[in-house]
């Protein structure tokens, strides 16, 4: 019988066949699925290791970041140790004696004029190369160290433990050679100061010390009185703690001590400190002494003299800011009203004091301005120059009225009382004196009788005949303009020479800057050993050594009234001071 439904069924060929493609179908879509998800899985896997990557650079550079600010967190903390120990704050370390370890004076050769750090002001106020310690002006890398001359060093204690500042590490401001020193304060009259050391030599005795009493019997009770060593003018060498009452004279951070050879006739005092924020370069008074000018880095500055406080602050602002532009001399015109400044820029800058703005700017100089003055009359200011001129400018015609050239660089100038003859001291260890009206050189004062090395500092007597001049050989000398010549100016005869009155030997290193005291009763003079020596012109001998910086004595200028002189120092400071009779 046949079935009506029978034809509707599949093969079961086909079914098959239908089962496997859905099968084929399936694997296809798990494999295209599996190799998606292994490249993406593949994709994060790189992702991550370059985000670990990039983790490890960045800490890596936080690194290096943490040890630059470091390092520079260590230089700015030494920086302001240095700053706080130049302004009179405690030492970060002294030696066992109270005072910093001081190896002695070693002294380099006559510094080099030019522009930048090689210039005479680098020279000055750089530290030798060698020694290990940075100046304010960096000394110059490809210069071998200098031999050490003079006596061999001096140590106020044997075996000193080395300081913090020893080895790699930056040393506090050295100004010329010079560490800074501790602030001892004084105990007050009538006490003793302790834990500091001899001026000198280390042979001085201390007052801790058992002093023997030669020819004295150890039963005696009363001891003999001290003995002082003749040292001369050298009153470095003396001890202060084993002087008199009467042969000293202590402040709370300086001191004076007296010739013990001779009669005391001075006193000495502080009266104003001037704190500043760089190395005072020059003092200068005006003429009526109600004002004291000071020049510094990039600024001069005035100060009144009552009072102490600084009456004007005088800086060019459209000069360019980078770096260091220090003015290295100030001078007052006569009436007051006007200070002249000469600074590394080449230019001297004429300020009303009043409006402080510039007056007249001179230009012509091809290198750093080391020194100014102002003539008596006030029409001209004369300037020397590291380019081995002398140049005199017309105030009046605000043009140059002589250029006078030597065979090397000027560094210091001053005009006589009369405005007649303009004086200058070179690096060539000479002093030359040129009469202002013809140009003519009146006297050159050298040679036998001369000075030995560079000559940083001249100046006139009141007289307008005698000459100071100081040098790096450490010594002053007096010069007397030959008074039997003064006819023969301007003639074919008119070279007139000089004299050589007096030498003055007593500072422990170089000379700086020298001066007379209005009255001509004075020679004075500051020195890179820190000290400020008054001299007796007649006699030769020094009256007094005060000790007022912890750096060198850059400039000394007594007031044209008397009764008052000014310094500055490398030490950031200008100080005014009284002398007077000793009573």
């Amino acid at each position: 019988m046949y079935n009506a439904h029978r034809g509707m069924v599949q093969p079961p060929s086909s079914s098959n066949n239908r089962l496997s493609e859905l099968f084929d179908q399936i694997r296809r879509e798990f494999e295209a699925h599996a190799q998606d998800k292994a490249g993406e899985h593949d994709q994060q896997v790189a992702q991550q290791m370059q985000e670990m990557e990039i983790v490890r650079q960045r800490v890596y550079e936080l690194e290096n970041n943490q040890l630059q600010i470091k390092q520079r967190y260590e230089e700015e903390i030494a920086r302001l140790r240095r700053e706080i120990e130049a302004r009179g704050g405690p030492p970060s370390h002294v030696g066992v004696s109270g005072l910093p370890p001081h190896g002695g004076v070693t002294q380099s050769g006559p510094p080099s004029i030019g522009h930048g750090p090689s210039n005479l002001f680098g020279g000055i106020m750089a530290n030798p190369p060698g020694q290990g310690n940075p100046g304010l002006v960096p000394p110059t890398q490809d210069q071998p160290p200098p031999p050490q001359q003079g006596p061999p060093p001096h140590q106020m204690q044997q075996n000193l433990p080395q300081g913090p500042y020893q080895g790699n590490y930056p040393q506090p401001p050295v100004v010329n050679g010079y560490g800074s020193q501790a602030q001892i304060p004084s105990p007050g009259p009538g006490k003793q100061r302790t834990n500091r050391g001899p001026l000198g030599h280390a042979s001085t005795p201390q007052q801790s010390q058992s002093i023997p009493y030669p020819g004295t019997s150890p039963q005696m009770g009363r001891p003999s009185p001290p003995h002082f060593p003749n040292v001369g003018n050298m009153l470095a060498d003396l001890d202060p703690d084993q002087m008199r009452p009467d042969q000293k004279r202590e402040g709370t951070d300086w001191f004076a001590v007296f010739n013990p050879n001779v009669r005391r006739s001075l006193d000495v005092e502080l009266v104003h400190n001037l704190v500043h924020e760089s190395v005072v370069c020059c003092v200068r008074f005006s003429r009526d002494g109600r004002f004291v000018a000071t020049g510094c880095n990039r600024s001069a500055q005035i100060f009144d003299v009552q009072t102490g406080s600084r009456y004007a602050q005088l800086q060019d602002e459209s000069v360019d800011k980078d770096g260091d532009l220090y003015i290295r001399s100030v001078c007052f015109s006569p009436d007051g009203k006007f200070l002249a400044t000469g600074a590394e820029d080449k230019q001297i800058r004429v300020w009303e004091i009043a409006t402080r703005t510039i007056r007249a700017n001179f230009g012509g100089h091809t290198q750093d301005i080391y020194s100014l003055d102002y003539a008596s009359n006030g029409k001209y200011i004369a300037s020397g120059s590291g380019d081995h001129t002398v140049r005199v400018w017309d105030l009046e015609r605000n043009s140059e009225l002589l250029s006078l050239a030597i065979e090397d660089g000027v560094t210091t100038v001053a005009i006589s009382p009369n405005g007649d003859y303009v004086a200058a001291g070179s690096l060539d260890k000479s002093v030359r004196v040129w009469s202002i009206t013809t140009g003519n050189v009146i006297a050159r004062l050298d040679g036998i009788e001369g000075h030995k090395d560079s000559v940083y500092s001249v100046a006139f007597g009141p007289d307008g005949e005698t000459l100071v001049s100081g040098s790096l050989d450490k010594t002053i000398k007096m010069w007397q303009l030959s008074p039997d010549s003064r006819g023969l100016m301007g003639s074919s005869q008119g070279q007139r020479g000089g004299r050589l009155v007096r030498t003055f030997e007593g500072h422990k290193d170089f000379v700086l800057s020298v001066a007379m005291t209005p009255d001509a009763e004075w020679v004075m003079s500051g020195s890179k050993d820190r000290g400020v020596q008054f001299w007796n012109p007649r006699s030769g001998d020094t009256q007094l050594m005060l000790q007022g910086h912890k750096n060198s004595v850059i400039s000394v200028a007594p007031s044209p009234q008397g009764e008052l002189f000014a310094t500055g120092s490398g030490d950031m400071r200008a100080r005014i001071w009284r002398y007077g009779p000793y009573r």
